[in-house]
């Protein structure tokens, strides 16, 4: 059934069966155990009138989460709110589509001469300071050409969490991993911004063929990508995609930055305070050059006429605050092989968001200098978040 006619129900877990030390997904413990909470399961879609379709431990936050398919001319919204008033259950919430935050199709040029950073973030000086060698950035998106001749061995994880589908390499997710990390100095494509950093490819989202070829991703994928990245406790996790709001994803956000990863996400200037993860506090909101009139509180990067990694071992241009985001998460890995800090320090040319000086940033990672010092540039232009 459809991600869309389904729901996703929240049972509360005893936090004493996790093992830190277990697999992807904890453990029930025993198969009486596993047994007794899936006979509950069905016990509660029978209940309310749902299928029961999987169920999938989530220790780390105290919950099980059982998936259940709603029937035809019912309202998922309505079959949730009933499951939240049984006391049986923490809560239950649709299954919902996400969407990555990419501009329209970009143009056919395999590869644009320059790059935005390079002058804008003045790249090669930036990775004299640091090449982000040490750290590992999840990229939680739609497919990654890990073969890639740019990103070859950059990628040293490609898992898929689409139920049902077969994992392929997709434009968006592979772009994204571009401009994180495609290898420099291999006399091919482009450097991305951290490209000793390596990469964790968590397959979320799809590409929808047809119009628009939109890439698009579920609540219960990403639920399950978000999951497996925090178990991997990365220095940075990306999130170009926008949605609505969502408990268990904001749960899992929330998650992931207490136990100190970096959280990125592309802003959307078409939805509240700029879609979800972007208005959780705490997660980095990223929009390109493109959106003037941005909130306050989002930082703009590089994220119009960006050449990067397309599968098929080319390279196009890219535009859009998933691409913006993405820059954004390859300074966090710079950053933090500099400092291993939780928090990223931004410097940027507003008290609170504006355009990152992405050098400035770097430069007080580094060595706790404003970059006024040995720059010639002046101090009070740029403000320390």
């Amino acid at each position: 059934m459809s991600p869309d006619r389904q729901v996703l129900v929240m049972v509360r877990h005893p936090p004493d069966h996790y093992q830190s030390a277990g697999s992807y997904g904890g453990d029930y413990g025993s198969d009486l155990t596993r047994s007794a909470r899936e006979r509950l399961a069905r016990a509660i879609a029978r209940k309310h009138g749902l299928t029961f379709v999987d169920g999938w431990p989530m220790p780390m936050i105290g919950v099980d989460c059982f998936i259940m398919a709603v029937p035809d001319g019912r309202s998922t919204s309505a079959a949730a709110a009933e499951l939240s008033g049984d006391s049986k259950i923490a809560w239950a919430e649709p299954v919902q589509l996400y969407k990555a935050e990419s501009a329209a199709a970009p143009p056919n040029d395999p590869l644009f001469p320059a790059q935005p950073a390079a002058q804008q973030w003045k790249l090669a000086e930036l990775h004299e300071l640091a090449t982000g060698r040490g750290t590992r950035v999840a990229v939680i998106d739609s497919g990654i050409q890990a073969n890639h001749p740019d990103l070859a061995g950059q990628v040293i994880l490609n898992r898929n969490f689409v139920i049902g589908q077969t994992a392929v390499p997709e434009d968006h997710g592979t772009a994204v991993a571009g401009i994180i990390a495609a290898k420099s100095g291999n006399g091919i494509g482009i450097a991305g911004v951290a490209p000793d950093s390596r990469l964790l490819g968590l397959r979320a989202c799809w590409q929808q063929r047809g119009a628009g070829t939109a890439t698009v991703c579920d609540g219960l994928s990403l639920a399950k990508a978000l999951y497996f990245a925090i178990q991997q406790k990365p220095d940075v996790i990306n999130l170009s995609l926008s949605g609505p709001d969502d408990r268990l994803l904001r749960t899992l956000v929330e998650a992931g930055l207490a136990r100190g990863s970096v959280v990125v996400a592309a802003y959307d200037p078409r939805k509240p305070d700029g879609g979800f993860p972007a208005s959780v506090p705490g997660v980095i909101a990223v929009s390109d050059h493109g959106f003037a009139g941005a909130s306050a509180h989002v930082y703009i990067a590089p994220g119009r006429g960006i050449p990067t990694t397309q599968p098929g071992g080319r390279w196009f241009l890219v535009n859009g605050s998933s691409f913006a985001a993405a820059h954004v998460s390859g300074l966090a890995a710079l950053v933090r092989q500099k400092r291993r800090s939780a928090d990223l320090t931004l410097v940027s040319d507003r008290r609170v968001g504006g355009t990152i000086d992405a050098c400035a940033t770097l430069e007080r990672a580094a060595s706790g200098c404003d970059c006024s010092c040995g720059s010639g540039r002046v101090l009070s232009a740029r403000f320390v978040h």
